[in-house]
């Protein structure tokens, strides 16, 4: 049985503009940074500022660790195929996964949240978009799931 051809697909992922050596480099600056204001914080004999100093430098980098794990596989693809309408994201741990018929299927906002669903089952779409982009996949959206619910026919025996 051959495969349904997709009709229109976009994907989109959390921006992650630190690879693993960027990172290293990274946590490497900000320790260096650290150890010398904190040898000058000593110095100057205001020693237990060093201890502070140095939690923060390692909930930081502690942080920035957690955001690189879990962004690291986080994406969302919408894909319309003929007859189905699905959107799949892994976020971390939570995975969606829904299909819409595409006739049915229609686009709410709530605040700046975007929304596609059919009666009262709702995802939202979008999340790692910023408000503008999102702005434009809806309006792409739209236009595309517009042009699938109204095809245009070319019928050669009608024409002049």
């Amino acid at each position: 049985m051959a495969e349904t051809p997709t009709l229109f697909e976009a994907r989109s992922a959390p921006l992650a503009s630190l690879d693993a050596r960027g990172f290293r480099l990274l946590a490497g600056l900000m320790l260096l940074a650290f150890t010398f204001s904190g040898t000058v914080v000593t110095l100057m004999g205001a020693w237990p500022v060093m201890a502070f100093g140095a939690v923060e430098t390692g909930l930081v980098i502690a942080l920035l660790a957690f955001y690189r794990w879990r962004a690291q596989g986080s994406r969302e693809t919408v894909t319309l195929m003929e007859g189905r309408l699905t959107i799949r994201r892994r976020d971390g741990k939570e995975r969606v996964e829904k299909s819409f018929d595409p006739f049915w299927a229609r686009l709410h906002w709530q605040g700046e949240k975007l929304f596609i669903g059919q009666r009262r089952d709702l995802v939202e779409i979008g999340r790692f978009l910023s408000a503008e982009e999102r702005q434009d996949f809806a309006s792409c959206l739209e236009q595309v799931l517009r042009r699938y619910r109204e095809p245009v026919f070319d019928n050669p025996q009608l024409r002049d």
